[in-house]
């Protein structure tokens, strides 16, 4: 219930913000706020993780962003002018910030709930069906429902996330131990765990590389759609579809895949298919060629979710996974909104002397080079078996 109300978000909040104003810069600072509180909030978040029951922490955080949904829902209603766009960049942050606390909560009570063996089963089930809501039904249904209204899937958004709380609270988990340390030392004892880990520290620098690149280009990806390929609210919605059923589809293949080819082959797959799939929209001429694209990158993102989710679940202490986790998402998400206004910003500067269009493709084709020398780096440093 939850993603599927996130996955009207993912299109209806971009879209609001091109409705405010045009300016890259603008847009992308909404991406970026959203973004934001992981460089933040990140490290700190894993303390309170650590010492909180996750469901109840979880819950509390869904009935905060469904306050926060009911507040753009009524933002969206009133006709704003262009210089609300800051305001929901500022709404955008909090929720953002809600959603530190959950998601991280919510990979951290994983390892309570199943075996150790069947880690790579269960998150490939739970990213699959987070992708089929998220991005497969969601934002095909915002489009239909901006088409009645902008407010709508914001409304809609509340209601899902106000049900899923309900539902999460009443799971009950086996008691825990929890930390009993003060904050400073439970947080210094978490940092000391990642700094002693190499492997671990190299591996979330990898993928905060790899969400800066991804970032820089979803923020610009709705103008793209817009400008370049002329789509509507729910084409796009469509192409975001196609680009959940790639999720999906890695996300239940990833445990055969490290099967067959090994955690190190595939994770060395999934950076590859990146740098083609973004380099493949940069050259694309129509919805059909993105939309492949899309299903490609998210298969191979799902498919780096699997193997490094679960592997770090292993690796990581039960006391200190909370803490560990959240720093390790601190660097691998707290990159996203530097990339989110650097996405921005490359189209601003490059549309002045080279057009709108030019610029819009240069994110992409810059993004698919990135990612070529970034699985050199992997290459060269990351052995995970």
């Amino acid at each position: 219930m939850s993603n599927l109300g996130d996955g009207l978000v993912v299109l209806a909040l971009p879209w609001l913000a091109t409705l405010m104003s045009q300016n890259p810069m603008a847009i992308g600072a909404v991406a970026a706020a959203s973004r934001l509180p992981w460089l933040l909030f990140a490290i700190p978040a894993g303390v309170i993780i650590d010492n909180a029951e996750h469901n109840k922490l979880i819950a509390r955080a869904d009935l905060l962003r469904a306050a926060i949904a009911l507040a753009i829902l009524m933002l969206a209603v009133n006709q704003p002018a262009e210089g609300a766009v800051w305001v929901l960049a500022g709404l955008a942050f909090v929720l953002g910030s809600a959603e530190v606390l959950r998601d991280n909560a919510a990979q951290t009570m994983l390892p309570s709930i199943v075996d150790s063996k069947d880690l790579e089963a269960a998150n490939g089930q739970l990213w699959s069906s987070e992708q089929l809501t998220n991005q497969f039904i969601g934002p095909p249904l915002a489009g239909a429902l901006i088409a009645a209204g902008i407010g709508i899937p914001f409304g809609v958004d509340a209601a899902l996330l106000v049900l899923s709380a309900g539902f999460v609270w009443m799971i009950t988990l086996a008691p825990r131990a929890q930390t009993k340390t003060r904050f400073r030392q439970a947080l210094v004892e978490g940092v000391a765990f990642m700094r002693a880990d190499t492997l671990l520290l190299r591996l979330a620098v990898v993928l905060g590389i790899a969400n800066f690149i991804a970032t820089a280009t979803i923020t610009v990806q709705v103008l793209f759609a817009q400008d370049v390929l002329a789509m509507s609210a729910y084409a796009y919605g469509l192409v975001l579809s196609v680009a959940a059923l790639g999720a999906v589809t890695g996300s239940l293949l990833a445990p055969k895949l490290v099967g067959f080819f090994g955690t190190q082959r595939c994770l060395y797959l999934s950076i590859a298919t990146w740098g083609g799939g973004y380099l493949s929209i940069g050259l694309s001429q129509s919805a059909y060629a993105m939309a492949t694209a899309l299903f490609f990158v998210m298969a191979a993102a799902m498919l780096w979710n699997v193997i490094t989710v679960s592997w770090r679940q292993r690796r990581i202490q039960s006391a200190l996974l909370g803490r560990v986790n959240s720093i390790y998402r601190f660097f691998g998400w707290g990159s996203m909104p530097l990339g989110a206004m650097t996405g921005g910003l490359l189209v601003s500067v490059l549309e002045q002397e080279l057009g709108r269009e030019f610029a819009l493709r240069a994110t992409f084709i810059c993004a698919g080079a990135a990612c070529a020398f970034l699985l050199g780096y992997a290459m060269a440093r990351l052995r995970l078996e």
